[in-house]
């Protein structure tokens, strides 16, 4: 290190060259973080670290599945697989059992109605108090051996609401075929046709029919109009019009190739009937009807699928990669907004501003695997409006996905002022080659700090038991401290003590020269909880040293056992 004002802080650690240093101000995380990009001093003191260095073993891990599984069949299973199993997505539900904690869980189930909340900034969820009220509707009416809610009819009536129209037929009995279906009268099994003028994602004129075969009240949903008949396995019984006159013979519905027993029309053409007789239609209808709600903010998922080509609502996006597991990878997507760019309207004594969020992340054949929205609100003081303008509104959202390319939209709606902003960019998910030493995304920021033990897992910026809030951009003031964020993975590990051998060296030079302002290494025995699966590198630096202008920031990792390097570098500027 030169004989300038500058040091490197380890995370708890102060390692004083020439004056006192100090660390930033702890700060509870919640559901957005304004910053003015100063910081407080005061004093920091060594944490306890409670991570375990080793990696479980098979046997471990199979302890660990089990202790979580029993977990799991405690509320929480009920929670997943009984109250929201029908509105919940593949995504989500994917997600929420990659959770370990309660604390986890609990910021989950929060989020998870947040997303569904019509009315975001208001205490009441009517979503939530409507979709609890259809499951109480559906065991009081639909239940048959099983609670109501299990059935499908309480599954579309908890999923859709209830229908515009219902044409039941609880006993059955003699039925007057429709001319699409052949006509003739028959007799049938108990039978209901529920009928949605329009239904948001399928839509309009949406009729689901409901057989109950067993005659036992177990009604299921149906995409054969023909399964109510009574009579279809009875010879010579129930014939259609056609079948009647002698123009068809019943044993040819069951050559049909449409997935049903229905009768020709009269006509003998199959062409003549409606489109909604259609196999594919019946098909496509049936399959929407298996899935949950469709995103709330409907006038922004429109806006990811027309595409807008100019930016009005000035936004800044970072996207981050971190490994979860060997399949998966954490996405930490970034976004920020300054406040002098978002409109204020004065409402109950404060100025408000509000900017709904909608992102999608798709695989490469644009197929949704993954949305998340959010209201960012802020509220600010009548004479405290200048000082808010000045600051700035984050929001993060962490998605978990396999390796691979994928496409991310975000739309940003302020909807005082109406301003919008649609960004587009690839998403290159990174593989960790497990023989392979590797790292995580370098990430500059303005924020690491431990989280009281209550809050780890929750809350935004949250990576382990860290705050890490990057610095978007990567400008920074000469009175900040510069944070370091990386994991390295897959170190070789000595065959004796099964610990690593290698090195962190950290490198920061001047932009357009050669000039070597600082140079630091460290070696990997002496960073806290380092594994050869994972070592967690958390340093401060002070700025205060850095003349203004861009610099640029190496940090390499070397493995002694595998003779291995990886090398992360990044810029940031200094004013």
């Amino acid at each position: 290190m030169t004989a300038k004002a500058l040091w490197i802080l380890p995370i708890g650690l102060t390692l004083l060259l020439v004056i006192p240093a100090i660390s930033q101000n702890a700060s509870q995380p919640g559901t957005g973080d304004q910053s003015t990009g100063k910081t407080d001093a005061t004093a920091a003191t060594p944490p306890k670290r409670e991570t375990v260095a080793k990696p479980l073993t098979p046997k471990q891990l199979k302890k660990k599945e089990a202790a979580l599984k029993k977990e799991l069949e405690t509320p929480w299973k009920k929670w997943l697989n009984e109250d929201v199993t029908y509105i919940i997505t593949d995504e989500e539900r994917k997600a929420f059992k990659q959770m370990n904690t309660d604390e986890e869980r609990e910021q989950f189930v929060e989020q998870f109605w947040l997303r569904r909340d019509p009315t975001p900034d208001t205490v009441e969820n009517e979503f939530k108090e409507e979709h609890y009220r259809r499951i109480a509707y559906a065991n009081e009416h639909y239940a048959s051996g099983a609670p109501g809610w299990k059935m499908d009819r309480g599954r579309i009536y908890i999923t859709f609401g209830p229908p515009d129209e219902i044409d039941s037929h609880p006993s059955g009995g003699t039925y007057e075929r429709p001319t699409a279906e052949g006509g003739g009268e028959t007799t049938t099994f108990p039978f209901e046709d529920w009928r949605y003028r329009y239904i948001e994602g399928i839509g309009n004129d949406i009729n689901i029919e409901f057989v109950d075969t067993t005659m036992t009240g177990e009604y299921h949903m149906t995409m054969d109009p023909s399964e109510k008949d009574a009579l279809t396995y009875v010879p010579g019984a129930g014939l259609t019009l056609a079948e009647q006159m002698g123009l068809s013979d019943k044993t040819q519905r069951f050559n049909n190739t449409d997935g049903t027993h229905m009768g020709a029309p009269l006509s003998g053409n199959t062409m003549d009937r409606p489109a909604s007789y259609n196999e594919f239609e019946r098909l496509n209808q049936f399959a929407k009807l298996q899935q949950p709600p469709p995103v709330k903010f409907k006038d922004l998922e429109a806006i990811i699928n027309t595409r807008i080509t100019y930016n009005i609502l000035p936004m800044q996006v970072r996207i981050d990669y971190v490994r979860v597991t060997e399949a998966s990878v954490m996405a930490n997507i970034t976004v920020q907004f300054e406040n002098r760019d978002l409109n204020f309207q004065a409402k109950d004594g404060v100025q408000k501003s509000l900017v709904n969020l909608l992102g999608r992340i798709s695989n490469m054949t644009r197929r949704p695997v993954q949305t998340f929205e959010k209201p960012l609100e802020i509220d600010a003081p009548p004479d405290m409006l200048q000082k808010y303008a000045q600051q700035r509104s984050i929001y993060q959202q962490s998605a978990f996905l396999a390796p691979g390319r994928y496409h991310l939209n975000i739309v940003a709606k302020d909807t005082i002022g109406g301003n919008l902003n649609n960004f587009e960019v690839a998403l290159d998910v990174p593989h960790f080659d497990e023989d392979k030493l590797t790292s995580s995304s370098l990430i500059l920021a303005d924020t690491i700090e431990k989280l009281p033990t209550k809050s780890i897992g929750g809350g935004m910026f949250t990576i382990g038991d860290s705050k890490v809030r990057p610095r978007l951009g990567n400008k920074f003031n000469k009175d900040e401290k510069l944070g370091i964020y990386l994991q390295v993975y897959n170190f070789e590990p000595d065959e004796k003590t099964q610990k690593p051998s290698g090195s962190i060296e950290y490198e920061i030079d001047k932009a357009g020269s050669n000039e070597k302002l600082t140079e630091f290494s460290e070696e990997i025995g002496t960073i806290p909880n380092a594994s050869a699966n994972q070592v967690i590198i958390e340093k401060l630096v002070s700025l205060s040293a850095f003349a203004p202008g861009n610099y640029i920031i190496k940090v390499k990792a070397t493995d002694k056992n595998r003779n291995q390097t990886v090398l992360q570098q990044g810029t940031f500027t200094v004013s």
